[in-house]
């Protein structure tokens, strides 16, 4: 296997966004849940999404982590390697974003690093350095209230400036729009002034064309799937991958029962499991009770193989942000938070053993919890259910073949379930 491009992911849900755009942009992808064993048989693909489960954790673990995939992505050829993060840079003070960035900096002895969390596509763009959602600075729209990582600064290079032992520069949008060169010429200048990283803007989708033409001349960028569709095209244009026809998994549908987890607060799901009540049966689980002992997980199990043979149902640990920060305040906020993500994984364990082979997960720690506890080593990338969510097909001898969605919170139409089933056939 030689890679034309190697990605890691600090999450599972970001890590199928950035497969999807990557596969939607003619490469062929395969997303891997952290460093592949060697008797993992993969297709020979252009480019590895090694997903990892670091976002929250400790910095010195985080690093560590990102350190072993980057080696294993250069042992298989890739010249450049993506650090895909969150669009909303969700991180806090102490990282894991410039942690980590410094690490593979370091590793890879790059003068200087574009980061950007840009995605016009989805509402994502940067302007002077700040970065926003939709029409509104980050830290005055919803996705502020993240329960574990808020974001309450917009500015970037602020942000990333306190994470970071290397200076934080900025590559504004003019200097963006003259092109390639003039973006390399700002890049040459900011090093000559001893400065490692520059948050780079981007306000429309050909901005990212740029940048993925410029990053691609570098061992390593940081940002979302936005950055790796401008590399993905990047990589195409100058004739270093041959776009590969994008299609659909064709195989044998999987069928069999079918069942929803969400975890996820964003107002987004919030909205979506509403709209589930109406065509499904949902279950709504007691925090409270997940923390103090009780046994909700054999009363999740018991209510949904009552019904799972009638159809789809759906899961639900999702509470308000006021409810999130409530509970928190009793019981602690890593408590909370590991108790609720455990039980949901607690949950899809005994639902697979019960037989289903379908699974749509909501939230980025609950999906990781999920897909750790089922020991799937990687997934292929089939079509997309929507932006930035493909359904996935497990590989590995265990759970070979079985489907899964796994999206991040603010993903998704308001009938994502609904539509998620529809396509996972």
């Amino acid at each position: 296997m030689t890679l034309a491009l190697g990605c890691i992911a600090d999450d599972y849900t970001g890590a199928s966004d950035l497969a999807n755009t990557l596969t939607r942009a003619g490469l062929r992808t395969v997303q891997t849940i952290g460093v592949p064993a060697d008797d993992l048989n993969l297709p020979e693909v252009d480019a590895v999404v090694v997903s990892l489960k670091s976002r929250s954790i400790e910095a010195g673990l985080a690093v560590s982590r990102s350190r072993a995939a980057e080696k294993w992505l250069r042992g298989r050829g890739a010249s450049h390697v993506l650090f895909k993060i969150c669009s909303t840079f969700d991180s806090t003070d102490a990282g894991n974003i410039g942690p980590v960035m410094d690490a593979l900096r370091a590793d890879c002895g790059e003068a200087v690093v574009l980061v950007t969390p840009a995605f016009p596509e989805t509402g994502r763009t940067v302007y002077q350095g700040n970065l926003f959602v939709g029409a509104v600075p980050l830290n005055e729209s919803p996705l502020k209230d993240h329960p574990l990582n808020p974001m309450h600064d917009s500015n970037l290079v602020r942000v990333l400036a306190r994470q970071s032992k290397t200076q934080i520069g900025l590559v504004d949008l003019a200097t963006l729009a003259r092109g390639a060169e003039a973006v390399h010429a700002r890049l040459a200048e900011l090093s000559g002034k001893g400065i490692g990283a520059a948050i780079i803007d981007a306000v429309f989708d050909r901005d990212l064309e740029t940048i993925g033409l410029v990053a691609a001349e570098h061992r390593l960028s940081v940002g979302a799937s936005g950055i790796g569709l401008g590399l993905a095209r990047a990589l195409v244009s100058t004739g270093k991958v041959k776009s590969a026809t994008t299609s659909s998994d064709h195989r044998a549908a999987v069928g069999g029962q079918v069942a929803c987890l969400a975890g996820s607060c964003s107002q987004a799901t919030l909205q979506q499991i509403a709209n589930a009540e109406r065509v499904m049966p949902v279950l709504r689980l007691d925090p409270d009770r997940i923390l103090t002992g009780a046994n909700e997980t054999q009363r999740a199990l018991d209510w949904a193989k009552e019904r799972l043979a009638q159809g789809p149902v759906l899961i639900a640990s999702s509470a308000t942000p006021a409810d999130v920060a409530a509970l928190q305040a009793r019981h602690g906020r890593d408590a909370a938070g590991h108790a609720i993500e455990q039980t949901m994984a607690d949950i899809a364990e005994s639902l697979v053993k019960a037989g289903v082979r379908r699974l749509i997960v909501a939230g980025g720690e609950t999906s990781g919890a999920v897909v750790d506890r089922l020991k799937i080593p990687g997934f292929l990338v089939g079509v997309e259910i929507a932006a930035g969510v493909p359904v996935l097909r497990a590989v590995g001898a265990e759970k070979a073949g079985m489907l899964l969605a796994l999206k991040s919170g603010n993903f998704g139409g308001a009938q994502f379930f609904s539509d998620a089933i529809g396509l996972m056939r």
